[in-house]
């Protein structure tokens, strides 16, 4: 049988290291497909560099459209990333008939339902498995192996970098500002690492995995999205001495009136598993009716590790190659024409309507009643107390401090609710800096 012939578009991190691992596990990997997977075709801005790569194994281009004009191509791999030239080209390799492979979590987040609809239209698949947590099978699990349970909700470490400057925090005692200096000289940061902390990258991903979790609509422009620029040190010790660590989590759940669908950072009980996961590993939980709780770890990405979940989006292309795609698994695992349905029925929620629990971390001044004034307003939100924790005055600022540190851990209230009392709670004349507020998640 003739061997899928694939274009690669961009040979970079995770290109070459496709191209790399599809030599080197060639036989293996025709035997699994039926078929062989030859790369015919890279095009790369740096057309030297890509011969550096490839050699004489493919022919090299500078222009990606030689690649989706040739009738010879089955499948495109677009390995260029952002939004605009990608979506582009994605398009047009759809309206050409080719099958694609993505690993780009941004463009199929912000507009995967208008290129999930072409590929219906035009009968050609979208496959995206290295598009969150790397080599974790995650998109293959939801999508196929968990087919039979009511998702419950999902929960996952889906940003390496974020991660790994949280662990590092934990472990050296050490603020924000440090270990971003740090990560960026390792290489676990860029050098303009926005979308890293401020959580955009891991609500594209956790906006992917709700789609498929709950069968609605990408819909990322609703996402709830707050990074890790604002922790620090402190909450970290303290969240250790509670028992707990703190994570930036991806977060998707069914709720009574709708999906929620948040980024935000975490406190996890340090005895859950997850909240073990260190360094620039990922992993992500999901809760299933019928499988309880199952777990994915492993390296979220990496040149190889990506390319893993690259070469295994060809071997089902392959797999399927010719053949009648009308009942093969769909993008987002639901049929397309019930995606509307659900969505209708299961609105995304405002962040005003998640119910969670929360740590508070207030300055204040160290003077009788301030305890009491804030416990009030909490009282009169609603809003139940878990624990408080006071500390020494001079811990906080030093001998003869007249200030302190409260710390409150709550049990499960609106966000809104919070948000009103926090507003009144900030207002007092004794409370000295803004309020810290991290939202707790059991994960039971």
């Amino acid at each position: 049988m003739k061997p899928i012939q694939v274009g690669l578009l961009g040979i970079g991190t995770v290109g070459s290291g496709t191209f790399s691992v599809l030599q080197r596990n060639q036989e293996e990997i025709r035997r699994r497909a039926g078929r062989g997977i030859e790369i015919a075709m890279v095009a790369d801005l740096d057309m030297t560099r890509a011969k550096q790569v490839v050699g004489d194994a493919a022919k090299v281009v500078g222009d990606a459209r030689e690649i989706i004009a040739n009738p010879d191509i089955d499948v495109v791999v677009e390995l260029i990333g952002g939004y605009g030239i990608a979506k582009a080209l994605v398009l047009e390799a759809i309206a050409a008939g080719k099958h694609v492979v993505t690993a780009n979590k941004a463009l199929l987040a912000v507009h995967g339902t208008e290129i999930f609809k072409a590929a219906a239209e035009k009968g050609v698949i979208v496959a995206y498995e290295a598009a969150v947590a790397g080599g974790i099978p995650i998109i293959k699990a939801l999508r196929e192996g968990l087919t039979a349970n009511s998702i419950q909700w999902v929960a996952g470490i889906i940003n390496g970098t974020t991660n790994f400057i949280l662990s590092e925090m934990r472990d050296k005692g050490l603020d924000f500002d440090v270990v971003l200096k740090e990560a960026q000289a390792l290489g676990y940061a860029e050098a303009d690492p926005t979308f890293d902390i401020e959580g955009v990258d891991a609500a594209h991903k956790a906006t992917l995995m709700s789609a498929i979790a709950f069968g609605i609509p990408v819909q990322f422009d609703k996402a709830y999205v707050e990074g890790i620029t604002k922790l620090s040190g402190a909450d970290i010790r303290y969240a250790e001495q509670l028992g707990y660590r703190i994570k930036l989590l991806g977060i998707t759940k069914r709720a009574d009136k709708g999906i929620e669908l948040r980024v935000h950072p975490s406190l996890v009980p340090a005895k859950r598993l997850i909240a073990n996961v260190e360094g620039a590993m990922n992993a992500v939980v999901v809760h299933g009716d019928a499988v309880g709780t199952t777990l994915y770890y492993g390296k979220g990405a990496g040149s190889e590790p990506t390319a893993s979940a690259v070469i295994a989006d060809l071997v089902d292309i392959a797999r399927l190659h010719g053949a009648d795609l009308a009942h093969s698994v769909p993008p987002l695992a639901f049929q397309s024409n019930t995606l509307g349905a659900a969505g209708k029925e299961l609105p995304v929620l405002p962040m005003a309507e998640v119910v969670t629990s929360y740590y508070l971390r207030i300055r204040v001044a160290d003077e009788a009643g301030v305890l009491a004034k804030i416990t009030g307003i909490l009282a009169n939100a609603g809003i139940s107390i878990d624990a408080v924790l006071q500390r020494e005055a001079d811990e906080v600022g030093g001998e003869g401090s007249t200030q302190t540190d409260l710390i409150i851990l709550t049990h499960d209230t609106r966000e809104g609710d919070m948000d009103q009392a926090l507003a009144e709670i900030q207002a007092l004349p004794t409370v000295l800096a803004p309020i810290t507020r991290i939202r707790k998640e059991e994960l039971n």
